[in-house]
C-alpha cells in the first residue's frame, strides 16, 4: 500500500478539499480520491461545480454546505466520529484563501478527529490564467498582494490591512470578495496611491461556462463593474505588472533564462549543449 492509499484508507476522518476555481476538470487527482473516499460529502453548492461530486462512490451523503451553519457542519464531524466516518469537506478555490477552514480545523482538533488539506487550483492562479499576465514582473512589480475589501465583516479586518494601506505597495493586487460595493473599492485604492490609469482586470467565474473577463483602468473599474452588474463570484486585478506586454512598456528580461546568470543547475555563460540541453523551467 503506498502513503497516498495509507492516508486515504485512515478514518475516522475530515478531507478539507479544494475543488479548484469552477472547471470540474481543474480538481487534482488527491482531491477526486478524497472525495471517492468519502461517506459524507459537504460541498458548497453555490460556489463549487455540481460535476465535482461524480467522483462521490453510490451511497456516499451529499451535502450542501451553502445553506448550512457551521454547527451543522460540525454536527456531521460529531457522527464522523461515533461512526468511524470520512468526511469530504470541498471547498471552492484553494481552501487555505478565505475557506473558513482554520475554525473547522479547531472542531476536528477538540474531536480528536484526523484532518487533511488537499490544495485547490486557486481563482487567483484561474484569472491570472485567463487575463494572460504573469503578475510579478522584473522591475514592475515583483510582490502580490490577496486582500479583500472590508464591508460587511469590517470588524474582521486587521487595522493595519487596511485597503488603502496595503495599496500604498503600488505592486500587484489581488481583491477577493470586495466587488458588492465598486465605488468604495476604487476610492481605497486610488487613496493609497494607484493612477487612474492603473490597469485592471476583473475575472468574473473564470473557468465557468459564463466567465467573463472585463480589462479596464481603475479610473473606469466602479462603472464597470455596475455596468456589468457584477457584485460577486468576482476576483480583482490590479497594478502596472497588468500593463506588461503593451505598447510602451517595457519588460526587463528575467535572469532565470539569461545566459549570463548561474545557478545549481547552469554555469554562467554555459551552452546548450554544455549544459545537457536542459532548462530548468
Amino acid at each position: 500500500m503506498t502513503t497516498a492509499e495509507r492516508e486515504m484508507a485512515v478514518r475516522p476522518k475530515v478531507w478539507f478539499v479544494g475543488a479548484g476555481p469552477g472547471a470540474a476538470d481543474l480538481l487534482t487527482f488527491r482531491g477526486a480520491a478524497a472525495i471517492t473516499a468519502a461517506d459524507a460529502v459537504i460541498w458548497a453548492g453555490s460556489l463549487v461545480d455540481e460535476a465535482v461530486l461524480r467522483h462521490a462512490r453510490p451511497g456516499a451523503e451529499l451535502l450542501d454546505s451553502s445553506a448550512m451553519t457551521l454547527e451543522q457542519v460540525t454536527a456531521v464531524y460529531d457522527r464522523a466520529v461515533a461512526g468511524g466516518l470520512v468526511v469530504a469537506r470541498v471547498h471552492s478555490g484553494d481552501p487555505t484563501l478565505y475557506g473558513a477552514i482554520q475554525e473547522q480545523i479547531e472542531a476536528c482538533e477538540q474531536r480528536g478527529l484526523a484532518w487533511e488539506i488537499v490544495p485547490g487550483v486557486s481563482s487567483l492562479a484561474a484569472a491570472a490564467a485567463a487575463v494572460g499576465h504573469e503578475l510579478t514582473v522584473p522591475k514592475i512589480a515583483q510582490s502580490v498582494l490577496l486582500t479583500r475589501l472590508a464591508t460587511r465583516t469590517e470588524a474582521s479586518m486587521p487595522p493595519r490591512e487596511r485597503l488603502r494601506e496595503l495599496a500604498r505597495f503600488g505592486t500587484t493586487m489581488a481583491l477577493f470578495l470586495s466587488c458588492s460595493r465598486p465605488r468604495l473599492l476604487q476610492a481605497e485604492l486610488e487613496a493609497g496611491g494607484y493612477p487612474a490609469d492603473t490597469p485592471c482586470a476583473v475575472a468574473y467565474k473564470v473557468t465557468w461556462p459564463d466567465e467573463r473577463i472585463i480589462r479596464c483602468t481603475l479610473g473606469e473599474l466602479a462603472a464597470r463593474l455596475r455596468a456589468a452588474r457584477i457584485t460577486r463570484h468576482a476576483l480583482v486585478l490590479v497594478g502596472p505588472a497588468l500593463a506588461a506586454g503593451s505598447a510602451g512598456v517595457d519588460v526587463q528580461r528575467s535572469h532565470l533564462y539569461h545566459p549570463a546568470f548561474g545557478h545549481s543547475f547552469r554555469r554562467a555563460g554555459a551552452s546548450a549543449a554544455e549544459s545537457g540541453g536542459q532548462s530548468d523551467g
